[in-house]
């Protein structure tokens, strides 16, 4: 096997182990709406999943109304790749986008020359999930309350005018039809890394200075509830002063960022809406710090996942089946009622269709703006493996937004002055191990490698065929070298263009047209709206769709990851209808 020749919440679980889905499960007895609220930069720093530090009421009532997922794990430890492998259920390395972020490639560390980012190019078949939801009849949202970056997408492949009804910050579910069940999401943001940097910079750079004036603007009126002195530093970190500060300052954001969770699931119960709602809790990765965020130990990539089921249903349930986030799509398409295509890679775990919990989850990590890295692990209930592709670089290397991080600053000066101990002085050394075997349950912040443990060799066998068959399936874009990813995705650097759609008005009864669209870019989304209707929504293209006799219509195709086509129009007017008739 590839890797052998290479290589030649704790509590929450004790009280409440084993406690796993129940053999029936009833869902929902019509289409429910489904609310996904999703923290930034957060790990499980939540009390109702143990934390002893944390001040989060909301979160903590919101539990007790909820199942709670211990065990759910993203797919890359940094925002815009997670969130591609959530929105689609396939993983990021499939998508092509794997690299954070596109935009940033080809500038001064890629020799190929080029001077443009990219888009990505996923698979032709695949689909956002919110946009087989609207097919299937779903108003789909993205953004809540003016919030700032509430409607954050950063998928890589663009966003598709046919994912969202609605994709600005003062989205909701209002805009949809009476009766219509909408699914949404919304970000809440001031859990951000960039959030941890101090409002009064300690650094003389245009970074520090602007995202400090930014803090103190959207994090007015935010309460010091949590003292430096009564954090937990992890083992990963140095225990200092100004580490114990922006650990604080971390719990201090939660708590004034779950308020807005309180705010959205009021205005759902004023509403009416809270008892035909899935809400679902969770962040996009893991902790902002060195070594979590951007990482795939589980400081970056395990999260906090809790869901209110409509009514209540199996409130304070904890089930430990481990989830990631290719499972979001499958699962919520099912409770949606809507198909669910086979080319998904996650596993439904919800309802009667539910499948059997995943034996394996598997995280990557690649580029991180100006910086190569390659890395990819797998993880059962207790193991971790880790494979570092390209050991000749340190595991830190100087992204910039982290190098503004006072932890960073902290891991730096002791490193620069020889004063870190082993475990930490590691992360800068090359070439780093290859292969890195962790046991969770023994050492859950992973800081002893046991790769050359012989008690474990069946264990390091099983996880390393479990990764070479995921890396076989999936397919690894991350093994091309990134230009010539790109150039297979946009030939000579240049964004492909969507072929005009094909837009007919066919003959249909009851004296209506019936919309007949297509285009010859295979996998091209289809939108059309009435014609002259520029403030109109565009609606995404079903077979079958009618319209009056009298109508005037105009399409647009597009791509993921192209650009969209020109817009197509059709008219069939009164008179004319009749003389076909």
């Amino acid at each position: 096997m590839m890797l052998m020749r290479t290589l030649m919440m704790c509590g929450l679980l004790c009280l409440h182990a084993c406690q796993h889905i129940r053999p029936a499960e009833k869902v929902a007895a019509v289409r429910p709406n489904i609310l996904l609220v999703v923290f930034e930069d957060m790990s499980q720093k939540v009390g109702a999943f143990g934390d002893p530090v944390a001040t989060t009421p909301v979160l903590d009532a919101f539990a007790g109304q909820s199942v709670i997922y211990p065990n759910t794990f993203t797919t890359a430890g940094v925002c815009a790749p997670s969130r591609a492998a959530l929105i689609t259920g396939v993983h990021q390395q499939t998508l092509g986008a794997q690299h954070m972020r596109t935009h940033a490639f080809g500038t001064e560390y890629d020799p190929a020359g080029f001077e443009i980012g990219y888009a990505s190019v996923p698979p032709p078949e695949v689909k956002a999930f919110p946009e087989l939801m609207r097919q299937a009849g779903y108003y789909t949202f993205v953004g809540y309350g003016g919030w700032v970056i509430s409607n954050k997408k950063d998928y890589q492949f663009g966003t598709p005018l046919t994912i969202w009804n609605q994709d600005d910050v003062n989205a909701s579910w209002r805009g949809r039809k009476p009766g219509q069940p909408f699914f949404g999401m919304v970000t809440l943001a001031t859990t951000h890394e960039s959030f941890l940097f101090p409002e009064v910079p300690v650094r003389d750079t245009e970074l520090a200075k602007s995202v400090g004036a930014r803090n103190a603007r959207l994090l007015a009126g935010k309460e010091r509830v949590t003292d430096p002195a009564a954090v937990i530093v992890p083992p990963w970190l140095p225990d200092t002063e100004e580490v114990r500060e922006e650990i604080a300052t971390q719990y201090d954001n939660i708590t004034f960022t779950e308020k807005k969770l309180a705010q959205l699931l009021s205005d759902l119960e004023r509403e009416g809406l809270a008892d035909s709602t899935f809400v679902i809790v969770t962040t996009d990765h893991g902790d902002g710090f060195p070594r979590a965020k951007r990482s795939i130990y589980d400081s970056g990539i395990k999260v906090p996942m809790m869901i209110r089921f409509p009514g209540g249903n199996y409130a304070g349930e904890v089930r430990d089946e481990m989830i990631s986030f290719v499972d979001f799509a499958p699962t919520l398409l099912s409770l949606a009622g809507a198909p669910v295509p086979d080319w998904l890679q996650g596993k439904n775990f919800l309802g009667d269709n539910r499948e059997d919990p995943n034996q394996y989850i598997f995280a990557s990590s690649d580029r991180m703006d100006a910086w190569m890295d390659r890395v990819k692990a797998v993880r059962d209930e207790r193991y971790k493996l880790i494979l570092n592709y390209q050991n000749d670089v340190p595991f830190f290397q100087p992204v910039a937004f982290r190098e503004e991080l006072r932890s960073m600053q902290a891991l730096n000066g002791l490193h620069m002055k020889g004063d870190l101990p082993p475990s930490l002085e590691q992360y800068f050394d090359t070439p780093r191990p290859l292969i890195e075997l962790y046991d969770t349950f023994s050492d859950p912040d992973e800081m002893r490698n046991l790769a050359q443990d012989a008690a474990l060799t069946d264990v390091l066998a099983r996880l390393s065929s479990a990764l070479d068959g995921w890396l076989a399936e999936t397919p690894d874009l991350s093994a091309l070298p990134e230009a010539e990813m790109v150039n297979e995705m946009w030939p000579g650097g240049q964004q492909p263009v969507t072929s005009l759609p094909v837009l007919r008005l066919l003959r249909d009864k009851d004296g209506a047209a019936r919309l007949d669209i297509s285009s010859g870019t295979r996998g091209a989304s289809l939108a059309w709206r009435p014609l002259g209707a520029q403030d109109a929504e565009w609606q995404v293209y079903v077979s079958g769709q009618t319209v009056p006799a009298q109508s005037c219509v105009e399409a647009i195709a597009i791509r993921y990851g192209y650009k969209a086509s020109d817009i197509v129009e059709a008219c069939v007017n009164a008179e004319e209808w009749r003389e076909r008739q």
